[in-house]
């Protein structure tokens, strides 16, 4: 018989590139940190007929979180040793999937900007990433991030911060299912929202409050 054929199969190195080694750093800080998941389910009737003309479900996401974090900046903020920066304005992470592994471009000053400019930022930084040719800057700075494996078909998943982060929101796909409304079973478009937290950070009441006003937002706003 061939040697070669029974011989141990050698492996071949991948070197990291500079952000996926910025993300390796922020994976092994994440699990010094006591976390802890919230999750609701949302309706997203009113949110899906928001989509059209470049503006995906994933965006309208993004903007509904921006604007919810306006008025919780105890999660949009960044964990110091012995202390929480909050932040005014809301740098809005997304995590990307490439070939060379995950990476989370920011959308910075996400809270200031329209449906459509965040669809158009979404697009690019995408893009960019997909490209390999993502900078350092445009991965720097990220104040919440929230990651969408619903594409995928998950449905529900829990994902882990970003430190120095306090928060990450992860969004299962939307699936049809009967629910009671007012009195009467429906089928409606669900998806389940878990909000991970840093507990040094951010308590349950704060991370429930959060979530209920995202759902209220994304369940009315037109």
């Amino acid at each position: 018989m061939d040697d070669s054929l029974t011989a141990d199969p050698q492996p071949r190195l991948r070197e990291l590139g500079k952000t996926e080694k910025l993300m390796v750093r922020a994976m092994n800080a994440a699990w010094t940190a006591p976390m802890f998941p919230v999750t609701v389910e949302v309706d997203m009737t009113a949110a899906m007929a928001r989509r059209g003309a470049g503006v995906t479900l994933t965006d309208v996401i993004l903007a509904d979180c921006a604007a919810t974090l306006r008025g919780h900046s105890a999660l949009n903020a960044h964990w110091l040793d012995g202390g929480v920066a909050e932040y005014d304005r809301v740098n809005l992470g997304l995590a990307v999937a490439a070939e060379k592994g995950l990476t989370v471009p920011v959308i910075h000053g996400a809270d200031g900007l329209s449906l459509e400019e965040i669809a158009q930022s979404r697009k690019t930084l995408v893009e960019r990433v997909r490209a390999g040719r993502i900078g350092i800057a445009q991965v720097m700075g990220g104040t919440f991030t929230v990651s969408n494996l619903g594409m995928f078909g998950v449905t529900r998943f829990t994902a882990i911060v970003n430190p120095p982060q306090v928060a990450i929101l992860a969004v299962g796909g939307t699936v049809r299912r009967q629910v009671w409304n007012g009195g009467d079973p429906q089928w409606r478009p669900m998806a389940e929202f878990t909000l991970t937290s840093d507990h040094r950070a951010v308590d349950g009441a704060r991370a429930a409050a959060f979530l209920a006003d995202l759902r209220q937002r994304l369940e009315t706003a037109a």
